[in-house]
């Protein structure tokens, strides 16, 4: 009977002598793997701050431009009620502050742009936050999947047996326009920085890029007020045609309509810097660029208004 127990057990004894160091090599990368998966978590935990902190920066920062762009706006009110002023009491003082307008109005297209630009790294950063917080299983189940987009081992290399026979060699990535609102910001910064010929090519591909864009009618303006600062001013009255032409709704209408009137007079286009001051008056009556054309208008003992076939 022990003879029996004997030779019975002895196979047994060795079938778990053979698995006893798959099982401790087995639990050993189970231990190994648990290591790296709290490692991913603690790393993801930091980028998750990390992340946190950068968002509350811009957002103090968003803040703080937004405030400089309301007080902006309200230096716009008292200087446009200075105006209104001067034109009642028949001052001279209009073209100087027009020309402050200008450039207080040219600061807050480049506030804006600025408000703009960081409101999209907001919004890329918040979406890196729920790119990393979404649930990773639904990704790796499409990778262990032979023949998903995420099966690696069907297009790793080329030429392999698991690669499909119609897929293509990837191309290098293209260069890509920046977004309309960088763009801009961009030229804005260089305009006022006086750098105008970078400025003057950077507006040129606003319109060329984004024509249907809102900005595209302040780019045109912006090159025609270059072409004015340059003493070009056939060139800037050509570019504040367009404006009118083809951007007619647009906010610096007005502007481009007296910018256009007061650089055909400067080259002694009497007539035509004339029709555009009424023309300017009788379209947009009250902005602050009508009053300013009928203080011009009044010193240069012209009358405001005319027949309507004088209009532009």
């Amino acid at each position: 009977m022990r003879k029996i127990l004997a030779s019975s057990t002895a196979p047994l004894l060795l079938l778990l002598l053979g698995f006893g160091p798959q099982a401790h090599a087995v639990s050993k990368e189970i231990i190994q793997l648990q290591t790296q998966v709290q490692q991913l978590q603690d790393s993801l935990q930091h980028l998750q701050q990390t992340q946190d902190q950068q968002l509350s920066v811009l957002n103090h920062v968003v803040q703080q431009i937004a405030d400089s762009v309301s007080h902006m706006g309200s230096t716009i009110t008292a200087l446009q009620q200075q105006v209104q002023a001067q034109n009642e009491a028949g001052s001279g003082q209009a073209s100087q502050l027009s020309t402050q307008m200008q450039g207080i109005n040219d600061s807050i297209d480049e506030l804006r742009s600025r408000i703009d630009k960081l409101n999209a790294q907001m919004q890329a950063i918040q979406s890196q936050l729920q790119t990393i917080n979404a649930p990773p299983a639904q990704q790796a189940g499409q990778a262990g999947q032979p023949g998903q987009p995420g099966d690696l081992g069907a297009s790793a290399v080329p030429g392999t047996p698991g690669m499909a026979a119609n897929q293509q060699p990837m191309q290098p990535p293209q260069p890509q326009v920046p977004p309309v609102r960088q763009l801009y910001q961009s030229a804005i910064s260089d305009y006022n920085a006086a750098r105008y010929d970078l400025a003057s090519s950077e507006f040129a591909n606003v319109l060329k890029y984004y024509p249907q864009d809102d900005l595209a009618g302040n780019a045109q303006f912006y090159i025609g007020e270059i072409a004015y600062r340059q003493g070009k001013y056939s060139d800037a009255i050509k570019n504040y045609a367009l404006v009118l032409d083809q951007f007619p709704g647009n906010t610096k209408a007005p502007a481009a309509q007296l910018r256009k009137g007061e650089a055909e007079l400067a080259i002694d286009q009497r007539t035509a810097g004339i029709r555009d001051l009424r023309a300017l008056i009788a379209r947009y009556p009250q902005t602050p660029e009508a009053a300013q054309a009928r203080s011009r208008l009044n010193g240069m003992g012209v009358r405001i208004s005319s027949k309507p076939s004088a209009y532009r």
